[in-house]
């Protein structure tokens, strides 16, 4: 089996533009949730959620790009260029036959989408774009990356709802071990704030009004995001040969399924993932030193992980530290998982715990180590990152100092 590195990352949300932004924002505490800006916010009952701002697309593309990349595919190219960058590759040859992209990413390309809508049935027209197919279907950002820097090996996307990203770095993890491809670039992305967006999920009821405080006993609901984080996962050995910076190494993962509920969460089934993954990588529990939790900001997520992690850690849960960055970010859906891995990475390289800010009353059934609105400085040398789905779809990623 091969070992993987992450030797590039990038990524754009409502903390930074790029990954030194976003990681300042984290050493911080600062919170990237405010007032929407769209079109019928005042139709809107939720009307916060955490939008990238000063966002100048005609910039970044030209006009021919603009009508074929939806917002979240225009997010997912500025994060894949900053990681390109940093990991100093170019694919041609047999490196490009044989690398690819996974991308994790739940609702598609629900600015057109909505847009689109709007055009059939509130203007009345007949016709649409005949581009609107290929800028809404939910692989146009992984088919794009791999137009833009050559990959012609396996590329596709994974919908698994919150847990997307996860499952594709997941995927990609998996390719690059088994010695399938030298190099995959993998990650999400996730644009819903819109008004169809916003919208449908305030039919769910879990959405928050005011704010989004992970653990915290006053929690009132999740709070949306958007943008996208992408990384490039890359054979140690191929890594090392060029000379590349390493970031992290990619150690394990487990995935489990709940089969029990659409949308309320089962400890038994986060538990079943983060025990896989410490099997997976072959570590005890005590080596665990931080873990980036799932931690929407709802009732029933909160305390179905925090319980899930006591029984899974036994007395070492109390010397845990354990985050949620929702609270800055915001809740990406699909791309959740992939910015929440800078977290991972800050902890890792820069010994920095990202803090879950917004706490403001300790809940009983969520009784560890938050980490409360400031971040802390510690030595970790593994880092987990949960992603609980609806529909009870689970992954876990474990990293380890390099």
């Amino acid at each position: 089996m091969k070992r993987v590195v992450i030797t590039g990352a990038g990524t754009i949300n409502a903390l930074g533009h790029n990954v030194p932004e976003t990681m300042q924002a984290m050493r911080e505490g600062r919170c990237g949730i405010g007032d929407l800006d769209m079109r019928d916010v005042d139709r809107l009952a939720v009307r916060i959620g955490a939008q990238v701002r000063n966002f100048e697309a005609e910039t970044l593309f030209n006009r021919q790009q603009l009508a074929l990349y939806d917002r979240f595919t225009q997010f997912t190219l500025v994060a894949a260029r900053e990681a390109m960058s940093q990991a100093g590759l170019e694919f041609s040859g047999e490196l490009s036959v044989k690398s690819g992209v996974v991308l994790g990413n739940s609702g598609g390309g629900m600015q057109t989408l909505d847009e689109n809508y709007r055009t059939v049935y509130e203007d009345g027209k007949n016709r649409v774009h005949p581009f609107v197919v290929p800028k809404l279907m939910n692989n146009a950002a992984a088919s794009h990356v791999s137009m833009e820097f050559n990959l012609k090996g396996p590329s596709f996307t994974v919908a698994s709802a919150c847990a997307s990203s996860n499952h594709a770095m997941a995927q990609a993890f998996q390719m690059v071990r088994s010695g399938m491809s030298p190099v995959m670039i993998t990650g999400g992305t996730e644009s819903m704030l819109c008004f169809g967006g916003v919208k449908a999920w305030e039919g769910l009821r879990v959405m928050s009004k005011d704010a989004c405080r992970p653990f915290s006993a006053n929690r009132n609901g999740m709070v949306q995001g958007e943008g996208a984080g992408i990384f490039v996962f890359e054979e140690m050995d191929h890594a090392r040969a060029r000379g590349a910076e390493i970031l992290a190494e990619v150690i394990g993962f487990a995935m489990s399924s709940d089969a029990a509920d659409i949308v309320m969460p089962s400890k038994q089934g986060a538990a079943r993932a983060i025990a896989g993954t410490l099997q997976d990588a072959r570590i005890n529990r005590e080596d665990v030193g931080y873990i980036n939790a799932h931690g929407t900001g709802t009732a029933a997520n909160d305390k179905t992980e925090c319980s899930a992690v006591a029984d899974v850690f036994g007395p070492h849960a109390d010397d845990l530290l354990m985050s949620s960055t929702k609270s800055m970010h915001g809740h990406l859906i699909g791309g959740t998982g992939a910015v929440e891995l800078l977290a991972c990475i800050l902890a890792l390289r820069d010994g920095v715990i990202a803090p879950t800010i917004g706490y403001e009353e300790p809940d009983p059934e969520c009784a560890l180590d938050v980490v409360p609105n400031e971040a802390r400085e510690a030595d970790v040398h593994v880092a987990l990152s949960n992603a609980f789905a609806f529909g009870g779809l689970n992954a876990v990623l474990a990293l380890r100092k390099v």
